[in-house]
C-alpha cells in the first residue's frame, strides 16, 4: 500500500509523460501500479481503496451478523466458530475472531446511544447517593453523598443503616445545610425509594412520597445504566470514599469512634465546597449562595413521623420505652427526642439547630436491666459513688475554718469518718488558734491531725509544739507499727526448767 505522497508522485510522474512505463520509471515503482492508481482516479475512485478480495469466511458472514445481533454484541468468537464450522467452514479460529471482532464494531456502531449534555439550572436538582464507609470497631458504616449539579456543593454524613428513617434524617439535614429546597431530587432504585417497577415504571415508596410533599419536592429516580442522570452522584461517592475510607493509596488511619468519622466528613465537606470546581471555576460555598435565591424556603419542622414515638428525657438523662430506661446525652435533659427499634437496636433521635440527628443507639435491653452510656453523662467529680465528698462551707464559721487550706479539709473529713465529737467546737479552737500562730502551721498540724488519727482535745495544739520542736513525720498507729507488748515471754508457758536448759 502507497503513501499519499507516492500515489501523488506517480500521478504527476504520468501527467508529465503520458505513459505507464515513462511513469514507473521516474516514480520508482511498476508500470501495473501508475495504471492502477491512473484507472482509479478516473473512475472517480479514492487512489488509497483497495480493491476487496473474496475470503472462505464470506458466505457465513450474514450467520456471524445474525448471531452478533441476538446475543446483543457478548457472544464470544469460539463460540460463532464452532457455530460456523458445524456449517461447513473450514478456515481457522484466527480468522473467526477477526471477523466477529468487525461485525461487533460495526454492530456497536450502529448501536451506539448519543448522549446531549445535561445542563442544570439553579435551584431545580439536588442528587444523592451511598457510598461504602470504613469499618469503626467491626461495625459497617455508610456515607451520605449529596450534591447541587449547579453549584456543585455536597454534603457528606456518615450513617450507620439505610433504613427511611435515617433518609429522612440526613434529607432533613442536608436541606438546612444548603438553605433551601430544590424542585428535584435524583436519587437511585433502592426499596425504600421505589417498591417495584411495572412496565418500567417506577412505582414510589408511599412513605417517601409523603415526606416529599412535607417538604415541597419531587422525588426522581435514575435511568438505568444512563451516566448522564446518574453519573454526579456517582463521582461525589468516589471523590468522598477516595479521601475518607482508609486504604493503602492514602494511608488513613482507621478511625475509633464514629465521632471521629463525623468530623471527618465535615472537614472533608469544608475543604471541597471552598476549593476551586474545575468546571466552573468557582467556589461552590460561593456559588450556593447564588443557588439559594432559587431554592424553596424550608418548612419549620422537620418531618419526624418516620423517627418513631415521642419521649420525654428525665433528669437523669433516660427515656423509657416499653418500661426500660436507656441513656441519653445530658444536654438533651427536659427535652423531647424520638425513639425506635430497628432489629434488636434502639435508635433515639433528637432535632437539633442543624436537623434531626441520631443521638444515641443501644441494645435491646430487658425490664429491670437499664441500658446506661457512660459517654452520656458529664465527667465524675468523684472517683466513685462510694467516695468522700469534698467539703463545702454553708456558713460563716465553716468557711473560716475551710479557709485555713487543704490540711483544715483533710482534718474535717477525718474526723468526720471517725465519729469525733463535738467537731464544731474543734473547728472554732483551731480557727482561734490560727489568730495566735501561724495559720500555714495550723493548717499543717490539722493535716498531721489527720493523717495520724489524733482528734482529741488538745490534740491540735500538742501537735504545734511538736512541729516547733520535731519536724519528724507523723505516723499512724497500725498492727504492724503498734505499742503494745509483744508475746514473746510467753513462748516457755507450760515447759519444764529442764526443757528450758536443753
Amino acid at each position: 500500500m502507497k503513501s499519499g505522497r507516492e500515489i501523488v508522485e506517480i500521478l504527476e510522474a504520468y501527467d508529465l509523460t503520458g505513459s505507464y512505463r515513462a511513469a514507473a520509471e521516474l516514480a520508482g515503482c511498476d508500470h501495473h501500479t501508475v495504471a492502477r492508481y491512473v484507472k482509479l482516479r478516473t473512475e472517480g475512485r479514492s487512489p488509497e481503496e483497495r480493491a476487496q478480495r473474496s475470503r472462505p469466511i464470506d458466505d457465513f458472514m450474514d450467520k456471524i451478523e445474525e448471531l452478533v445481533a441476538r446475543s446483543g454484541g457478548r457472544i464470544r468468537a469460539d463460540v460463532v466458530h464452532r457455530r460456523i464450522t458445524a456449517m461447513g467452514f473450514v478456515g481457522g479460529e484466527r480468522t473467526t475472531r477477526r471477523a466477529v471482532a468487525a461485525v461487533k464494531k460495526s454492530w456497536q456502531t450502529g448501536q451506539r446511544r448519543v448522549f446531549r449534555p445535561w445542563i442544570p439550572e439553579p435551584g431545580l436538582w439536588m442528587q444523592f447517593d451511598w457510598g461504602e464507609g470504613p469499618r469503626i470497631g467491626g461495625r459497617r458504616t455508610t456515607l451520605w453523598c449529596a450534591w447541587l449539579p449547579w453549584s456543585r456543593f455536597r454534603v457528606v454524613i456518615p450513617v450507620l443503616d439505610k433504613t427511611l428513617p435515617t433518609i429522612v434524617a440526613c434529607l432533613d439535614a442536608t436541606l438546612r445545610r444548603l438553605g433551601g429546597v430544590p424542585a428535584y431530587v435524583l436519587t437511585d432504585n433502592e426499596k425504600t425509594i421505589t417498591v417495584e417497577h411495572v412496565a418500567d415504571i417506577a412505582v414510589r415508596n408511599p412513605e417517601i412520597v409523603q415526606v416529599a410533599r412535607h417538604y415541597g419536592m419531587t422525588i426522581r429516580t435514575c435511568v438505568p445504566a444512563d451516566p448522564q442522570s446518574k453519573g454526579g452522584a456517582e463521582n461525589t461517592v468516589k471523590i468522598a470514599k477516595a479521601d475518607l475510607v482508609p486504604t493503602s493509596a492514602n494511608l488513613l488511619d482507621q478511625y475509633r469512634k464514629f465521632s471521629e468519622l463525623e468530623a471527618a466528613c465535615r472537614d472533608f465537606t469544608d475543604q471541597v465546597n471552598d476549593r476551586i470546581h474545575r468546571d466552573t471555576r468557582r467556589r461552590p460555598a460561593e456559588a450556593l449562595l447564588e443557588e439559594q435565591q432559587r431554592l424553596h424556603p424550608l418548612p419549620a419542622q422537620p418531618f419526624t413521623v418516620a423517627f418513631g414515638t415521642t419521649r420525654r428525657v428525665n433528669w437523669d438523662c433516660t427515656i423509657s420505652v416499653e418500661g426500660v430506661r436507656y441513656s441519653v446525652p445530658h444536654e438533651l435533659i427536659d427535652t423531647r427526642v424520638w425513639a425506635r427499634f430497628h432489629g434488636d437496636e434502639l435508635i433515639v433521635t433528637a432535632v437539633t439547630d442543624t436537623g434531626p440527628t441520631e443521638v444515641a443507639r443501644h441494645e435491646r435491653a430487658e425490664p429491670g436491666r437499664p441500658s446506661i452510656i457512660d459517654e452520656h453523662y458529664p465527667p465524675r467529680t468523684r472517683t466513685s459513688e462510694t467516695a468522700e465528698r469534698v467539703p463545702r462551707a454553708r456558713t460563716a464559721d465553716e468557711a473560716a475554718f475551710l479557709a485555713l487550706g487543704p490540711g483544715a479539709a483533710a482534718w474535717l473529713v477525718e474526723a468526720a469518718a471517725a465519729g469525733t465529737r463535738g467537731v464544731r467546737r474543734k473547728m472554732t479552737e483551731a480557727v482561734a488558734l490560727a489568730k495566735l500562730h501561724d495559720p500555714a502551721d495550723v493548717d499543717r498540724a490539722l493535716g498531721t491531725a489527720a493523717m495520724a488519727g489524733r482528734f482529741a482535745d488538745n490534740d491540735l495544739l500538742r501537735l504545734l509544739v511538736h512541729q516547733r520542736n520535731d519536724d519528724t513525720a507523723p505516723t499512724r498507729a497500725s498492727e504492724t507499727h503498734s505499742l503494745q507488748p509483744g508475746t514473746s515471754a510467753w513462748s516457755t508457758f507450760g515447759t519444764t526448767t529442764g526443757e528450758r536448759q536443753q
